[in-house]
């Protein structure tokens, strides 16, 4: 049994801390939105007020929080946790962010003595919950290897991109085209229907064709086509279109850095846009089918 600190108890972390006390190990957690305490505390974590006092007696510090600018001031900031946490702790950063914040949070770590790894995850809500997340690893070998038993706790697979920052490189390409493809695959239900093809119909053939993906076949956007994705739940409690279009925008920056084109990128973070700028930002991130069907509603569709 391992002692883990837990920071950030949203969508994701909330499942994941709960498949960590699942596991047998001690949790004590902390996020500032009162219910998800409560409901941590209900799954076995002890609750403590601040994300210090998560630190001051970790073997793993795990946080799974917004953005770049929430990671870095948890942790480097003046009372950040690297400041609290024990000689040999082990940092592990699963929320998505720039590849230059992940790696300034390494620099940070071993300026105190303290291993990270990023560690970001696919797999959405669903897999949060049933504990099959993907595990995309920046740092050293032998960190990761000391993080492993943790990270398989909450998860299927765990892969090890490389050195620092790696891991969030891994997650902005998966995500790029996650993004791209969510779109390319709404274009073509819409047109589909359109034309008089069944979405059940044109699933099962392509499915077995050269246009097969996994937003077709495991998280399409039509309703009813797979039960408890997303869109059969009116689009709730998934991956929200808000945090595809930060990710994205991250896949933006990162070309800018490294002199690469993403012309098809540039166009879904501007649907994206368009889309979360309508106010649909809190739905998951399929329901931009609607955007492409020209509706705004359940109603509308229908």
């Amino acid at each position: 049994m391992a002692q883990i600190g837990f920071i950030g108890l949203g969508r994701m972390g909330l499942p994941m801390l709960r498949n960590l006390v699942a596991a047998g190990h001690a949790v004590r957690a902390f996020d500032i939105a009162e219910a998800a305490r409560v409901e941590a505390r209900e799954a076995g974590a002890a609750i403590v007020a601040t994300g210090q006092e998560v630190a001051g007696e970790a073997e793993y510090l795990i946080s799974m929080v917004p953005t770049g600018r929430h990671v870095l001031e948890i942790h480097t900031g003046p009372d950040g946790t690297l400041a609290r946490l024990p000689d040999g702790a082990l940092l592990i950063d699963c929320s998505t962010i720039a590849v230059a914040e992940a790696r300034a949070l390494h620099a940070a770590g071993r300026a105190r003595g303290i291993a990270v790894l990023d560690a970001p995850v696919s797999g959405g809500v669903m897999g949060a919950q049933a504990g099959t997340l993907t595990f995309m690893v920046g740092g050293e070998g032998a960190d990761l290897d000391r993080a492993r038993p943790v990270l398989q706790a909450m998860g299927r697979n765990v892969f090890h991109a490389g050195t620092a920052g790696n891991g969030q490189a891994a997650k902005v390409c998966n995500n790029l085209l996650a993004g791209i493809s969510m779109i390319a695959v709404s274009e073509a239900y819409t047109l589909g229907q359109r034309l008089g093809l069944d979405p059940a119909t044109m699933r099962d053939i392509v499915s077995t064709s050269t246009g097969s993906c996994h937003a077709l076949v495991n998280y399409p956007p039509v309703p009813g086509l797979v039960p408890n994705v997303p869109s059969s739940r009116e689009y709730r409690n998934g991956f929200a279109a808000d945090l595809m279009l930060k990710d994205l925008r991250l896949a933006e920056q990162a070309a800018l850095e490294t002199r690469s084109s993403l012309p098809l990128g540039t166009l879904a973070t501007a649907l994206y846009g368009l889309f979360c700028g309508g106010g649909s930002g809190d739905l998951d991130y399929s329901a931009v089918i609607r955007m492409i069907e020209g509706a705004t509603s359940p109603a509308a569709r229908a």
